[in-house]
C-alpha cells in the first residue's frame, strides 16, 4: 500500500516537471535573448494578445515589431484584420 502511494506521487511529480519544460526551440530563443521582451511596447503587445484570444494588431504594432526586433511566437493575421489605429 505504501509503495503504491509513493509510485503515484512520483508519477505526479514527474508529470508536473515535464509539463513545465520548454521545447528546444524555446530554449534557443532564451539563449539568444537575455530578457523576456524586446521593449515595453513588446510587453504591452504580448499581454494584450495572449494565447487563445483573438489577436488585436495595429499597423503601429507591425512597425514597432520590425524596428525593435521583437522575438517569440509570431502572431499572424490577414492584412484586412490589421487595425488602422
Amino acid at each position: 500500500m505504501r509503495t503504491s502511494h509513493l509510485r503515484v506521487l512520483m508519477g505526479l511529480g514527474t508529470l508536473l516537471l515535464l509539463t513545465g519544460c520548454a521545447t528546444s526551440e524555446e530554449w534557443q530563443t532564451w539563449k539568444e535573448h537575455t530578457s523576456h521582451f524586446a521593449s515595453g511596447d513588446h510587453f504591452v503587445f504580448s499581454t494584450r494578445n495572449t494565447e487563445g484570444s483573438s489577436p488585436r494588431v495595429t499597423r503601429q504594432d507591425v512597425a514597432q515589431a520590425r524596428d525593435q526586433g521583437w522575438w517569440g511566437k509570431p502572431i499572424t493575421v490577414s492584412q484586412e484584420a490589421i487595425l488602422e489605429r
